[in-house]
């Protein structure tokens, strides 16, 4: 497995040029092709229910100009992303504007790709049409793994130290698999079992033992660790990353959706709040 297609998104933010260069690293390792995908922010289904239509008379013209500025806000990102694409030299690339708000458009598209790498909510810079919850919609929605990048720090080694988080689970199963093209590359990969003894059946005698040996048959420098904690595991997570100095952490996404809503698990979402490194998730 190779990633091929790397989707970015692409705003106005100050955050969006640390995307754009971890992004184009993992593609010259891939020799893949970046997609810079920026959204309107305006649902794809009131375009799809007419009401924004700018050659129907009906239309309220105040409505069709702040449709045009959206879009020219979108082209502007994606002008910046074609700078900065070819500012790092990046082999293959290309610009999606996505009439759509940012978590339906961006999950969308990424299904169409291999990896999608999004920014951290950061509550000092919020947007009209990124929702705070946009990261773990794309993580719930897309189908694919999600690279989220944090809105602080910088990342110019991501991937030489991973730390996986491994309870047996499906969706960590899935992170772990679709994580394999950077790990493959990384100098060592930590793989972390918390409690183990609380879910001994899933565990077998030698937590950890099994994928371990999992990964070391793909090639993979891996070490195994056994940690016992009363505290709260997203925290334990974070505060052992540090330790590590771990420059990526993969991890499953625990949650589910209620319409719009994300009701997430307690690790998931300590993570997404307090990350200090790139995470890799997959649900």
């Amino acid at each position: 497995m190779s990633y091929k297609t790397i989707l970015i998104h692409i705003d106005e933010s100050r955050h969006t040029e640390a995307r754009i260069k971890l992004a184009a690293r993992i593609a010259t390792r891939e020799n893949a092709h970046l997609i810079g995908a920026a959204t309107t922010g305006v649902s794809r289904y009131v375009y799809h229910a007419g009401m924004l239509d700018q050659v129907d008379p009906a239309v309220p013209m105040h409505l069709a100009l702040h449709l045009e500025l959206l879009r020219d806000r979108s082209r502007r990102a994606l002008d910046n992303f074609e700078q900065s694409a070819l500012r790092v030299e990046a082999r293959s690339y290309e610009s999606a504007l996505i009439d759509d708000e940012a978590g339906a458009g961006i999950s969308m598209r990424a299904r169409y790709c291999d990896l999608a790498v999004i920014g951290q909510f950061d509550p000092d810079e919020q947007s009209p049409v990124v929702l705070p919850d946009f990261p773990e919609f794309v993580v719930m929605n897309s189908g694919r793994p999600v690279l989220i990048v944090p809105y602080a720090g910088r990342f110019d080694r991501t991937g030489q130290r991973a730390l996986v988080a491994w309870d047996a689970s499906t969706s960590a199963t899935r992170a772990l698999s679709n994580a394999l093209p950077i790990l493959k590359r990384a100098d060592i990969v930590e793989v972390v079992v918390f409690n183990a003894e609380k879910n001994p059946d899933a565990h077998g005698e030698q937590p950890g033992a099994d994928v371990g040996l999992w990964l070391a048959r793909h090639g993979i420098k891996v070490d195994v660790i056994r940690r016992q904690t009363d505290a709260d595991i997203g925290n334990a997570l974070l505060s052992l990353a540090a330790e590590l100095d771990s420059d990526l952490l993969v991890m499953g996404g625990y949650g589910h959706s209620r319409f719009r809503e994300i009701l997430l698990g307690g690790v998931t979402r300590t993570v997404l709040g307090s990350m200090t490194i790139p995470v890799l998730m997959s649900n």
